[in-house]
């Protein structure tokens, strides 16, 4: 828990996440890590933001490109990398370089490796990692977890069907991700997950039955021999003989109701006394076996291939379901669950993780958090999270997204600017993060990328209905330069003229001046007839306003038209939101 206590135990950090891994995350602070890091040189991820009219998208953000690059910055990352202490994760680092030369891979190894010892030093001993990519890059990812943790700590690699198909005439389709699975330490934490039978399987291995119900017969006895009592023959059978030792299933025990610290052969008595031992026939070489009953069985357990099939509804026993449908992937038209960011990840898929691998009240961290999947189910079930993106882009996002699935959710957003000052300070960074972040304060759709001229002048897109039942659109321009002028608030006007929109909003870090001001009261004011009320039609707001709580004077403004908005969950474990 916080040691604040009126702190909330879930932070939103926007910024590099390896600095923030240094500056905010203690060490073996976090039981569990998902990260997804973006890997296609030269493609650009694209966030589509939803229109009212029903179309796909009103505009494309370009909220981050994942073109890695050998740099000063990928430099610095081999070097820290170095000068980490961990020569065996160097060593591999050095041996890919070799190979690969200072090219675009070898940067995103780069950058990639200085964060995965930062994660490796977060992690709590009992906890484990989630590594999710695609097969681009997933061989040299998996040598530098093998680096970083040791491969004696690398458990599964997971193959996840993301798609249906894809249509690829001159190789076989490739519709899987991975993701690799690996642990801190020995003493990990790890429930087994349970996927429903198949009527196949019910009825190829369930097919006795008693007073009881229908069972199969499963074993009571593991391979290799043991000394003690686990090796010493039972009621005339000898496990030693046939190589194997008595092992009664602990979730045997469990049901039945036997203390789980007896000796094995006091176990096998209980086991006996409750009628649940078959025995074989004495000279017929085998061993004893007990009654698996199907309804005290929980069913298969979970494997390292996730692939959702469509097509299988009804082939369950006892489950309506198609085989993974909790981890199917999300279509690209018309799915409730879809955001519009386009490497989003299914909740269930993330859910399969965190149920997995953590406990409730445990901290969930993902680094790379996008559009929030991994908060989002860390917060359905019940776990402390933490998210870092680099975009407010992203941010804002998140942030609307947890307020629409967990109404009252507590947490805090660490990065983003609280006051004038850290603003300015944005503006200067960086030109476009600090349109993005001044766009998401007066609830608009973000409009336009980082191509010159692509926007028209226009940065953002607040969507209203003036008459309770027609969309409008209001423009926003946004500039966060020290000179301002008469000239900005024409170009504001000319294009609610080109795209007639009734209303526009100049957002300006500096005061706007008595010409400016009067430029603006000339473009006149704006009739709603569901308020019976005018609005000013170009109305110029400062981010000292802002930060003052002003907004622009718009009617019925909708929000939820700027993303689109999560369903509802229903967890039981809301907070207040501060």
């Amino acid at each position: 828990m916080p040691s604040n206590p009126n702190r909330p135990a879930n932070h939103l950090h926007y910024g590099d996440n390896l600095d923030v891994l240094r500056r905010d995350i203690g060490d073996a602070s976090v039981d569990l890590v998902y990260l997804d890091p973006p890997f296609n040189s030269n493609a650009t991820y694209n966030i589509l933001f939803r229109s009212p009219t029903g179309a796909q998208s009103d505009a494309q953000i370009a909220a981050f490109e994942d073109s890695w690059h050998w740099n000063d910055t990928a430099e610095r990352a081999f070097d820290d990398v170095a000068r980490s202490g961990n020569t065996k994760a160097f060593d591999l680092l050095n041996a890919m370089r070799a190979f690969l030369g200072d090219n675009d891979m070898m940067a995103y190894l780069a950058m990639m490796a200085v964060r995965l010892i930062e994660l490796h030093r977060v992690l709590k001993p009992t906890g484990s990692l989630y590594l999710h990519c695609d097969p681009t890059a997933s061989h040299y990812l998996k040598l530098l977890l093998d680096g970083v943790f040791g491969p004696e700590n690398y458990l599964n690699e997971i193959v996840w069907r993301r798609t249906g198909a894809h249509n690829n005439a001159r190789r076989f389709g490739p519709i899987h991700d991975v993701i690799h699975f690996v642990r801190r330490g020995p003493a990990y934490r790890h429930r087994p997950v349970f996927r429903p039978y198949s009527r196949g399987h019910v009825d190829a291995y369930f097919r006795k039955s008693d007073a009881r119900g229908r069972y199969w017969t499963n074993a009571i006895h593991g391979a290799g021999v043991r000394q003690g009592d686990s090796g010493r023959p039972w009621r005339g059978f000898d496990p030693t003989a046939a190589k194997r030792h008595w092992a009664v299933p602990g979730d045997l025990v469990a049901a039945l109701g036997i203390d789980p610290d007896l000796p094995q052969h006091v176990k096998l008595d209980a086991l006996a006394d409750a009628g649940v031992i078959d025995f074989p026939p004495p000279d017929s070489g085998g061993l004893p076996t007990y009654r698996q009953y199907l309804d005290r069985s929980p069913g298969l357990l979970l494997q390292d291939i996730w692939s959702y099939q469509p097509h299988s509804r009804g082939t369950l026993h006892d489950s309506p379901l198609a085989i993974d449908e909790d981890v199917r992937w999300l279509t690209a038209q018309g799915d409730s669950e879809r955001l519009g960011y386009p490497t989003q990840k299914p909740v269930g898929l993330l859910e399969r993780i965190v149920a997995a691998s953590s406990d409730e009240g445990d901290v969930v961290l993902d680094p790379f958090c996008g559009c929030g999947t991994a908060v989002h189910a860390a917060q359905k079930l019940g776990r402390r999270w933490i998210g870092i993106d680099v975009t407010h882009l992203a941010i804002s996002l998140i942030e609307k997204r947890m307020q629409a699935a967990f109404p009252g959710v507590a947490f805090t957003v660490e990065g983003t600017p609280k006051d004038l000052a850290s603003a300015e300070d944005l503006a200067r960074r960086d030109k476009y993060q600090f349109q993005w972040w001044a766009v998401s304060m007066v609830d608009a759709m973000p409009y336009g990328g980082r191509k010159k001229g692509a926007d028209g002048g226009i940065d953002g897109i607040i969507y209203f209905k003036p008459d309770g039942k027609r969309t409008e659109r209001a423009l926003v321009s946004v500039k966060g330069g020290e000179n301002v002028g008469v000239q900005m608030i024409r170009d504001l006007h000319s294009a609610m003229e080109r795209e007639k929109a009734p209303i526009g909003v100049f957002v300006t870090k500096a005061l706007p001046t008595a010409a400016m001001m009067k430029e603006a009261a000339a473009v006149g004011r704006f009739h709603a007839p569901a308020t019976g009320r005018s609005y000013p039609r170009l109305q110029i707001v400062t981010l000292a306003e802002l930060f003052r709580g002003k907004r622009p004077d718009i009617p019925y403004v909708d929000p939820g038209a700027a993303f689109r908005r999560a369903a509802r969950e229903d967890t039981g474990r809301q907070g207040a939101l501060l």
